[in-house]
């Protein structure tokens, strides 16, 4: 088979069949105690973020979302009593520009297409590109790259890999923002321990915008704070 027929083949959901999501028969369980930890949930994960997208993949990405979050909240009891990682953070970890960057899957609402963004007139502030249609909802745009004073190179250079452009939509006490972001790599897990102080020598607006550093394959992903951010979106939109 083709690489191309793998990515259109359908993806078989199979932790809301029968992992945790579902009836708890798969024998995976008993060693990854949850899907997220599972080498079959990260493969299709990667291969919904990693192919243009469809109405059924938006849908299958945003469960994948929901469910990375509900399974790094704290967990009761029984998840301590079985050895299992409660603590354990998880972050959607994208780039914008040649900046790795990552906003906890709890902020995250669902991925999309990117779409057009239709402008607002009078406004000056770069950092509110518009207003974007996301399923019939009429949702401020905004720009991260603006926001976080993220350097494109020079010359319109292409960034270290192409990858599908995404629509973000995201949402912290209030209403959603719409964050149009060059690719998306996927959800990474990371326990507090693993956060790294942010550089002093790391001079753009990011670092004060950041819990820390987190390395993830290969990457040094900022970990972007959820009230830093969403303030400072606030505040342009004023």
């Amino acid at each position: 088979m083709t690489d191309a027929a793998v990515d259109q083949a359908p993806i078989d959901a199979c932790w809301n069949r029968i992992g945790s999501r579902g009836d708890s028969s798969c024998p995976e369980l008993a060693t990854h105690t949850r899907c997220l930890n599972c080498a079959v949930f990260a493969r299709a994960a990667a291969r919904l973020l990693d192919r243009p997208l469809a109405a059924a993949d938006l849908d299958e990405t945003a469960e994948a979302l929901r469910t990375g979050a509900e399974a790094a909240a704290p967990q009761s009891g029984r998840d301590a009593a079985s050895g299992g990682d409660a603590g354990m953070q998880s972050a959607l970890v994208f780039r914008v520009s040649d900046e790795w960057l990552a906003l906890p899957t709890a902020t995250l609402r669902q991925i999309d297409e990117i779409r057009p963004i239709h402008s607002l007139p009078h406004r000056r502030n770069r950092v509110v590109l518009g207003l974007v249609n996301i399923r019939g909802a009429l949702t401020v745009a905004a720009s991260l790259g603006e926001l976080l004073q993220i350097v494109r190179p020079a010359g319109g250079e292409r960034a270290p890999r192409a990858g599908y452009a995404r629509m973000l939509v995201a949402a912290h006490r209030g209403e959603p923002v719409a964050l149009p972001v060059d690719e998306v790599e996927g959800v990474m897990r990371f326990a507090a321990s693993a956060i790294l102080p942010v550089p002093s020598t790391l001079a753009h607006a990011a670092a004060s915008r950041s819990r820390g550093l987190v390395a993830w394959r290969g990457k040094s992903v900022g970990l972007l704070d959820p009230d830093r951010v969403f303030d400072s979106l606030a505040g342009s939109l004023r």
